[in-house]
């Protein structure tokens, strides 16, 4: 793992992360555990995971004056399942997503990531460069167990005490930012592609 040598005495800035689910939750304990960053690293899990719930805990985290940034990360195959399954006449919840990420739009503390359809999504392009898009982790997850036969959406798994998914995957970290950014970013009028935009995060922290 990195070796930051320019540490400031200063206080850390704090960088909070707003998620809706466990695997992200623990992908940044051990990022936060693994690297020598200096910047404080708080996942935050919303005890509601409504997307109106998640972007009221961005706008109030972003209202904090200790914190510099704060990153929304969202799997997109919710939203699109759901959006789906919405009545028709009702707004979906793939239009209730684009008017809140409008409201975030002037606010510079908060980054808005997409993963889509999850952070699996990331994983992959750990391994891949591919712009394939899948409906869910469901049909991602063949393509990914070629490359991490044994992966699993588990605390276990992702804690491993000989090899943890952080360690697994960091070799191969600057081939994800780099085959991720190649896919661009998230477009609310091209919502059927495959996005991974988990790199603005390390980019953000500095790696390259």
């Amino acid at each position: 793992m990195r070796k930051n040598k320019n540490i400031s005495l200063s206080k850390k800035p704090v960088f909070f992360f707003v998620i809706d689910g466990k695997c992200e939750y623990w992908y940044l304990q051990l990022l936060k555990q693994h690297e020598n960053l200096n910047v404080n690293l708080e996942p935050k899990l919303p005890n509601k995971k409504k997307l109106k719930d998640q972007f009221e805990s961005v706008k109030n985290l972003s209202k904090d004056n200790e914190v510099e940034k704060v990153f929304w990360i969202i799997d997109f195959d919710t939203i699109l399942k759901e959006t789906r399954e919405c009545k028709q006449g009702n707004e979906t919840p793939l239009q209730k997503f684009q008017k809140l990420c409008d409201k975030c739009k002037n606010n510079k503390k908060i980054h808005i990531i997409v993963n889509n359809p999850s952070l699996e999504y990331w994983f992959l392009q750990h391994f891949v460069q591919t712009a394939k898009h899948y409906e869910s982790y469901t049909q991602l997850k063949p393509d990914l167990t070629k490359h991490l036969s044994d992966y699993d959406k588990t605390e276990k798994y992702y804690k491993n005490s000989r090899e943890d998914i952080y360690q697994k995957l960091y070799p191969n970290l600057q081939t994800a930012i780099s085959n991720s950014e190649k896919l661009g970013e998230f477009d609310s009028d091209n919502i059927h592609t495959g996005i991974a935009e988990m790199y603005k995060v390390f980019k953000t922290l500095g790696f390259r």
